[in-house]
């Protein structure tokens, strides 16, 4: 299975710290974000990654190159402005092949195994993509999406949030011209086609969005020796 790792935002809420520096590249735990996602992508035995960049780009290429010390393959999808999430996905879909694949937002800590989601029995025949939603942080109280059984249902009152993780066929995409695109509108029309499933995760994961939560979660990595 392949794996994108989205990498291509401008970290606005973040700055300072990424005005000469990629939130990817930020130290978490004594190294830079990105590589615990690889370190745990090959982990789970996904060596295939396809990696977006826009916003000093350049350093995030440098930094991880071909993916050669890690055991992997990184190949780049390059965008002069970022496309946004879905946006990101449907230029880099050459690049993904026809199979589900992983998508996996860089600006995320977690310790969720992605062979449980990568693995048997992947998407059943009817769904476009299932998604990893875990209970909501302090900074999103209201949640993304509920869960009725398997299937991923619109907002209601035992809302979780979007974990940022996620199995994707490229059907999923489907109809959709290349450009700036979000992903909400295309994950509403998969629950509104019964085709978005899910699973909640209760273990670690951060949304490593501000210089207060990146501070937050390395002081908790110290604590408990990582």
């Amino acid at each position: 299975m392949k794996a994108m790792l989205l990498a291509a935002g401008k970290g606005e809420r973040m700055r300072p710290l990424t005005l000469e520096h990629p939130k990817p590249l930020l130290p978490v735990g004594g190294k830079a974000l990105i590589d615990w996602h690889l370190e745990r992508l090959v982990d789970a035995g996904i060596d295939d990654i396809v990696m977006n960049v826009s916003w000093l780009g350049d350093q995030i290429q440098a930094h991880c190159g071909n993916g050669e010390r890690w055991g992997v393959r990184i190949r780049y999808s390059v965008e002069d402005e970022p496309l946004e999430t879905a946006g990101g996905i449907v230029q880099a879909l050459p690049l993904l092949g026809e199979a589900p694949f992983l998508v996996l937002n860089a600006d995320i800590f977690t310790d969720f195994p992605f062979a449980a989601i990568s693995g048997s029995p992947g998407l059943p025949d009817e769904a476009w993509a299932k998604l990893v939603l875990v209970p909501n942080p302090s900074h999103n109280r209201a949640g993304d999406f509920s869960l009725h059984g398997a299937r991923v249902v619109e907002r209601a009152a035992d809302a979780l949030t979007y974990a940022g993780i996620g199995l994707y066929h490229p059907a999923f995409f489907a109809g959709c011209a290349p450009g700036k695109r979000p992903m909400l509108p295309l994950l509403l029309r998969a629950i509104a086609e019964h085709r978005l499933r899910g699973e909640r995760f209760a273990g670690v994961w951060t949304d490593v969005g501000t210089p207060e939560r990146l501070q937050a979660l390395n002081a908790s990595l110290a604590a408990t020796d990582h």
